[in-house]
């Protein structure tokens, strides 16, 4: 093993590096990856599920009909026939999009370093839902936002916290929000929240940011309206293909009004210059056929179901009493709270001997809190195993609940 080098440059580094560390989720993946671990950490979408041949389609109709233009750059606002394709893709999530108030990112993980970098300067205030996506907290955290941390509960983020936070002055630059089956907490907005965030953030003039990787993955219930379906003006909608097609083509967008699709624009060519013109135009390839990618969508949408349906019947029956957790519509994650004394992030190494894997909750919160939360991902692991590793996992928790007790009689 090569020893570690001394860092030459530590008084160099910009100062924003300071906040800069790796997302814990990242850190499991080595350990997740062990054959013998069942990982109900990482919320990798189950893309053995999509059929071979249609992608070996998708691949030899770029490269016969458009092989040269695939292998060339494109432009910093991507592909026109892709945004075509996506303003569709939206169309069926009843958002309306015009291809031109779009902008492809390399993944929406990219949008989100984007916005960060668009609007937030150091010291500025925005506002998250508590917990929040731990890749949204690491792209913002590097331009040195100040966070508003505003609770959910099993409507979504509770908006009269928010509002609170307006009368006492508190005016963020933007609130982030992951209204559908959201990461990690895997609740949805109601709709008369929807309605009132949209109402209160444009009575403020404050904008949101609408982050929807999951929508499309609903297993029950009545589709609710975007919020920016509801305020189209206030609202920048942020969408990926990563869980309805394929996270390894990296395509996602944003869409909002001219003047931010033109910032995000210069932003994206500073970063990158363009998106991979190969994978934007397999993307188009793929949404071109909508019996294709519907079928597909809807047999990965039903396999998500029942991996669900598999965790929560194991979750409840091992884990001990006093545990609560959320019960999805959609989407990959269940969260789960036990009692106050619990730390999952020390738990965690305890967690892996017994071979199972999950993420703590402190990931999600930028201050660190919600030791005794953890994200549990049903997306990968076939059910069997997800029951064998939810077994694992109450064993655990039962034999640290049991000496707690024999510690406070």
């Amino acid at each position: 093993m090569a020893e570690l080098s001394i860092d030459r440059f530590v008084d160099l580094y910009a100062h924003r590096t300071s906040g800069m560390s790796a997302s814990e989720v990242r850190a499991l993946f080595a350990v997740a990856a062990r054959p013998e671990v069942v990982s109900l950490a990482g919320g990798m979408p189950f893309v053995e599920a999509l059929p071979t041949g249609d992608i070996l389609d998708v691949v030899q109709e770029v490269v016969d009909q458009q092989g040269a233009m695939s292998l060339q750059y494109g432009g910093g606002q991507g592909h026109l026939g892709l945004r075509e394709r996506l303003a569709g893709l939206m169309a069926a999530e009843g958002v309306i999009g015009d291809p031109d108030d779009m902008v492809i990112t390399t993944g929406a993980q990219q949008a989100l370093d984007l916005i960060g970098k668009i609007f937030i300067d150091p010291g500025d205030l925005i506002a998250v839902e508590a917990p929040a996506y731990v890749g949204a907290l690491t792209a913002f955290g590097a331009y040195e936002p100040r966070y508003l941390q505003i609770e959910i509960d099993d409507d979504g983020m509770v908006v009269d916290h928010l509002q609170e936070a307006f009368v006492r002055g508190e005016r963020p630059k933007f609130v982030y929000t992951c209204p559908n089956f959201g990461n990690p907490g895997g609740v949805t907005l109601s709709y008369a929240r929807r309605r009132q965030l949209v109402s209160l953030c444009r009575e403020a003039g404050v904008p949101i940011v609408e982050d929807n990787p999951y929508g499309m993955l609903r297993f029950e219930g009545e589709a609710l309206p975007a919020l920016r379906t509801l305020d189209p003006d206030n609202v920048l909608y942020l969408g990926t293909v990563s869980k309805v097609f394929s996270p390894g083509v990296r395509v996602g967008w944003a869409l909002a009004e001219q003047s931010v699709v033109q910032r995000l624009v210069l932003a994206k060519e500073a970063s990158d210059l363009c998106g991979s013109s190969f994978t934007m135009l397999m993307t188009e390839r793929y949404f071109s056929d909508e019996a294709r990618w519907r079928g597909n969508l809807a047999t990965m949408t039903e396999l998500y179901r029942s991996r669900r349906d598999a965790m929560l019947g194991a979750i409840n029956e091992h884990f001990p009493d006093g545990a609560m957790w959320t019960h999805p519509a959609g989407g990959f994650y269940v969260w789960v709270t036990l009692p106050e004394w619990f730390d999952t992030r020390a738990m965690l190494a305890a967690a892996v001997e017994r071979r199972v894997a999950y993420v703590p909750g402190t990931a999600f919160y930028p201050d660190g809190r919600g030791g005794n939360r953890m994200r549990l991902a049903f997306c990968y692991p076939p059910e069997e195993r997800i029951r064998e590793g939810v077994a694992r996992l109450g064993d655990l928790l039962e034999d640290e609940q049991v000496l707690y007790r024999s510690l406070h009689p």
